[in-house]
């Protein structure tokens, strides 16, 4: 890449939070933040935190602010301008289309007799964002909710993980095109950058869409062995290999490995 700006969007844990079982390399992030505040650069962070973790994440580990933030797992998009988060209505205009005259409360009331599914706090809900604690978290349990919102003609992203720290399932149920890559690609176009104006960043199964697709994107270090295999395997049969770079050092360190390896200016 020989151009100068640049539209930065980074997962933020385990990716920039350094807080993963691997060691951080020193002055990774003091880096990254350096980097992060040339006139050039425009910092989104992509995370499934909402906005009141983010801002406490941001404080904790001295991360740079960002110019922009996708929270919620890709439900609400802010610009971030002298302290204030400030959310797009046209993000929510967006995604609402998938959801037509359906609101939280009825997603919730359709799930509600699903065996091992409990609904988590209101501080984790949101109007297009709809999150459960589940007992098994296992493909079966998303097929059938799959299935359930499929029958009330709901366009939904069922997104069932587990919480590592915790042992936890966890379902989100969100608009179809509320994801990362949907969200991504709206800021970008949004800002009218081209894709070799963006350089993605991310460790997880939930990034994967944006590390295989057309956007220059890194893996860093510290992701396990399965999403290597994944990325590498998903972006070989979408023919974007040379868009994806593994990244060998962990969290911020990788970031910067792999800005060295898109971008002309680290």
């Amino acid at each position: 890449m020989s151009q100068k700006r640049l539209l930065l969007c980074c997962d933020m844990d385990r990716t920039v939070i350094p807080n993963g079982a691997q060691p951080e390399p020193g002055g990774s992030r003091e880096l990254l933040a350096d980097f992060c505040a040339r006139p050039e650069v425009t910092l989104a962070y992509v995370t499934g935190r909402d906005r009141a973790l983010a801002a406490e994440a941001i404080e904790s580990f001295a991360l740079p602010m960002p110019d922009y933030a996708i929270t919620d797992v890709g439900t609400v998009l802010y610009r971030v301008q002298g302290g204030e988060w400030i959310e797009s209505p046209e993000w929510m205009q967006h995604i609402a289309a998938d959801w037509p005259g359906c609101v939280h409360e009825d997603v919730a009331h359709w799930l509600n007799d699903l065996a091992g599914l409990k609904l988590q706090e209101p501080d984790k809900q949101n109007t297009y964002k709809v999150s459960f604690y589940a007992e098994n978290a296992s493909p079966v349990l998303q097929l059938d909710v799959e299935s359930r919102l499929q029958r009330h003609g709901l366009h939904a992203n069922v997104i069932v993980s587990l919480d590592e720290s915790s042992g936890t399932g966890l379902v989100d149920i969100l608009p179809a095109r509320a994801n990362k890559y949907h969200a991504v690609r709206f800021l970008q176009q949004l800002l009218d950058y081209s894709d070799q104006e963006v350089i993605f960043a991310g460790d997880s199964g939930n990034d994967l869409e944006v590390l295989v697709s057309p956007i220059p994107s890194i893996l860093v270090g510290n992701a396990t062995d399965a999403i290597r295999r994944e990325a590498t395997q998903q972006s070989e049969a979408a023919q974007t290999s040379d868009r994806l770079f593994l990244a060998k050092a962990n969290y911020a360190g990788g970031v910067l490995e792999g800005l060295q390896h898109f971008y002309d200016h680290v």
